[in-house]
């Protein structure tokens, strides 16, 4: 009764936890994911990446589009889980669910907790300069991401790390994590630890609109945002009326910044052969990406749009 276990998670970041339960002493009875979604520019109908791992090992897939919808939490009971693990799942688990397992529930959380609760802890760490970060198993209760905790591991930050890269690092680090920490549960020789309060933070919820650069704000902001908005919502700015995406950029502290938004020339040893003026500095572009092209160097796209240069970006 103690191995039955029902999974919750929905995007990639949950893959290797539920890889690590399928490898596992324990019987995954139930995946619960969130309900096929279109994607992308076609539109198509896409199942998310938990549900495809599942159908691969032949497990139960349930799609509810609500946990409080009425008969959800009768057939969850069905399974007769001992203990439900999430991963990003993606809804909130209402008390009729947490009470409903015997080991209760066990989240898989990207961030060294209290630190960073809430809807996009890898990309605030980023955002902050922190140069570590790390995964958190925690027992859940009614609060978002307040529950004890049951063990911690760190990931260091480098920084050429954006949110999707440091997103897998977590990933994999949560999944070892909950490998190690889920038969000590289990056999009652761990004890959760209480957070604490006093250095609680929280993450705020990333909108598209996030993503548009203001060039009078600093360089290392700016270098922290295009990496921690990498791959969604993606930074942006206008140049001619379009919309002109960055991919890599790089800080540039000794060069002249002019005005913000003024695209200026480089030359060797600078790290880039072409910047933007920012508030107190300047930031070497190194691969960006005019609206309705593909993706390429800076140095390329400077080639073919020769009054780039000068130009001033919105």
């Amino acid at each position: 009764m103690a191995k039955r276990i029902i999974f919750m998670g929905t995007p990639e970041f949950a893959v290797p936890s539920l890889e690590a339960l399928i490898l596992s002493a324990y019987q995954v009875v139930a995946v619960y994911t969130q309900p096929d979604r279109k994607a992308g520019r076609g539109q198509v109908v896409k199942s998310s990446p938990v549900k495809q791992l599942a159908l691969s090992q032949g497990l139960k897939v349930v799609q509810p589009e609500s946990l409080k919808a009425a008969g959800t939490v009768e057939g969850l009971a069905d399974f007769a889980p001992a203990l439900i693990v999430v991963a990003a799942f993606g809804q909130i688990l209402p008390a009729e669910i947490l009470d409903l397992p015997k080991l209760g529930c066990l989240n898989v959380h990207p961030s060294l907790l209290p630190l960073y609760r809430g809807a996009s802890p890898v990309a605030t760490a980023i955002l902050q300069g922190d140069e570590i970060s790390g995964a958190t198993i925690m027992l859940m209760d009614a609060g978002m991401d307040t529950g004890p905790i049951l063990n911690q591991r760190e990931v260091l930050i480098s920084a050429d790390d954006t949110t999707g890269l440091l997103t897998s690092k977590l990933a994999q680090t949560g999944a070892q994590l909950l490998s190690e920490t889920l038969p000590l549960w289990v056999d009652g020789r761990i004890k959760p630890q209480p957070q604490d309060e006093r250095r609680a933070s929280y993450s705020k919820v990333i909108n598209k609109s996030d993503g548009e650069i203001d060039w009078r704000l600093s360089t290392l902001e700016l270098w922290r945002r295009v990496r921690a908005f990498d791959p969604w919502p993606g930074c942006y700015t206008w140049w001619r009326g379009k919309r002109l995406e960055l991919g890599k950029v790089v800080p540039l502290y000794g060069e002249k910044s002019g005005e913000p938004g003024k695209v200026i020339a480089l030359s060797p040893p600078a790290l880039a052969t072409v910047g933007v003026g920012t508030g107190d500095g300047v930031l070497g572009l190194l691969t960006v990406q005019l609206e309705g092209k593909r993706e390429m160097s800076a140095e390329e796209f400077v080639r073919g749009q020769r009054d780039f240069v000068g130009s001033s970006l919105l």
